[in-house]
């Protein structure tokens, strides 16, 4: 379900491993009710709600007796679905932005064009395998599967750190705020910030 006027949407996935739920308001003004069962996702996604002012609640159950896979592929599939949803025709939206963002010693950068292609760049290196108790691999897969299901392009890079928790808060802070850019309405465009006529 979408609204494409507030430019919001709820978006439901249900399957045999999980069952997600997320609600998102682009306009908001960045309040974040995240329960996944994954703390360090939750912690991640809270961060993106604060920096790109937008509302988030998500809901999520999975298969966490087996590991945190199943969740965070599913919430970065729903969260994606939903963005594409709450933009409609994407008119007036700036469609790109990007961000640097320092956290102590890591410094990450984002940027991402709401195209309607989806492809993703992620060059973000994590010392041990574990950040909190989410698999340090499941960042670049939950950034890949959010770029696929919101079909924009997503290059995202951690430019250097020593802290894997601050360079991946790092990232997820920069995501928000280059989202907060290309999702942001210009007054003086008319239609899409496009040759095509299209997004």
């Amino acid at each position: 379900m979408s609204n494409e006027k507030s430019r919001t949407a709820t978006v439901e996935r249900k399957t045999k491993e999980t069952s997600v739920r997320v609600e998102l308001t682009l306009d908001g003004a960045g309040n974040a009710d995240i329960a996944t069962g994954v703390p360090m996702l939750d912690h991640l996604l809270s961060h993106v709600a604060v920096h790109s002012l937008m509302d988030l609640t998500i809901r999520a159950q999975g298969d966490l007796e087996i590991d945190a896979h199943h969740t965070v592929e599913d919430v970065a599939i729903v969260l994606g679905d939903a963005f594409a949803r709450a933009l409609g025709d994407k008119r007036g939206i700036a469609r790109t932005g990007h961000a640097y963002v320092p956290m102590d010693d890591a410094l990450a950068f984002v940027a991402v064009d709401l195209s309607g292609r989806a492809y993703a760049v992620i060059d973000a290196a994590f010392a041990a395998p574990l950040i909190g108790t989410m698999a340090a691999s499941m960042i670049a897969h939950f950034l890949e599967t959010l770029a696929a299901n919101t079909r924009m392009n997503l290059h995202a890079r951690v430019l250097y750190g020593r802290d894997d928790h601050h360079k991946a808060e790092a990232l997820f802070k920069a995501l928000g705020r280059a989202l907060a850019q290309a999702v942001a309405l210009d007054p003086r465009r008319v239609g899409v910030a496009s040759t095509k006529g299209t997004l």
